[in-house]
């Protein structure tokens, strides 16, 4: 099951039939002790999705993981390189520890369609297409989204310290389009896959397979409700394994595409100032 949040409403997709649910209180469907139970509960008429799509995060914060795919290894080891950082990726890398840093309050975060944007003082900015852990406010995990962890690269390259800077800022991170409801362990097999469209013509595409994710998704989730509390929740991006060229940095208007198995499409526009 799927679900998505819109401007008409709260609406359940059930293996291609479509639902509108009987509530509105979105954090309260979230953190309830048996969410597909509670969503076939609310089951009202049967209709078509209607609105337009919002992000699943309404109250929740925004976390994320760094370095937990190879590729993404070796990006920030070049790119730290004259920092004298570049060891500093490889350690994480293997370390039993995560990396986790927070990515986004709620308000922050841009919905299905809506633009994000590059930095003003940056240079070389990329889009991260990741795999979202959707946990409620016991950590449990209750579902996947996809997110963009949008990332200013010649910032982080600078000094590792300035990762807040390259991670964080207005418009650097959506979500979306919808939940699926987590129903059994994580098919390692599922893929995810990016486009960046500049007019008609596609200039970096590239695509992924969980199988190449180091950490164990829930374990990233109790490094993170180790020491915190989330009274309506919590969204974790698990990092990323596909890292556009070198040579490539986003421009405005690019539209940027991450789809993964299973769960759909989020397209976003990077603004255009």
């Amino acid at each position: 099951m799927k679900l998505y949040r819109t401007t008409t409403g709260i609406f359940v997709d059930d293996n291609g039939s479509t639902y509108r649910l009987n509530t509105t209180d979105w954090d309260a469907l979230l953190n309830s002790d048996d969410l597909p139970a509670q969503v076939n509960a609310a089951k009202g008429n049967a209709e078509a999705i209607s609105g337009d799509v919002l992000t699943p995060v309404t109250s929740q914060e925004v976390w994320a993981s760094g370095v937990t795919y190879y590729r993404s290894r070796n990006a920030r080891m070049e790119e730290s390189q004259a920092a004298g950082g570049g060891d500093f990726y490889d350690r994480v890398y293997i370390a039993e520890r995560p990396e986790l840093f927070y990515k986004s309050s709620p308000w922050r975060v841009i919905h299905p369609g809506g633009e994000v944007r590059i930095r003003r003082d940056a240079t070389w900015s990329i889009p991260e297409p990741e795999l979202t852990l959707v946990a409620n406010n016991k950590g449990k995990l209750i579902g996947l989204t996809i997110g963009n962890d949008m990332s200013s690269r010649d910032i982080e390259g600078e000094n590792p310290l300035y990762l807040p800077q390259a991670k964080v800022y207005n418009g650097s991170c959506a979500i979306g389009p919808c939940i699926l409801l987590w129903n059994g362990p994580i098919d390692r097999a599922t893929k995810i896959a990016l486009q960046i469209l500049r007019g008609n013509e596609t200039v970096v595409s590239g695509s992924t397979t969980l199988a190449e994710l180091k950490r164990d998704p829930e374990e990233l989730l109790q490094y993170l409700y180790r020491e915190l509390d989330f009274p309506t929740g919590a969204f974790l991006l698990t990092g990323t394994g596909i890292v556009p060229p070198t040579e490539f940095t986003l421009s405005h208007g690019d539209v940027i595409r991450v789809s993964i198995d299973g769960i759909g499409t989020l397209e976003n526009r990077v603004a255009r100032r």
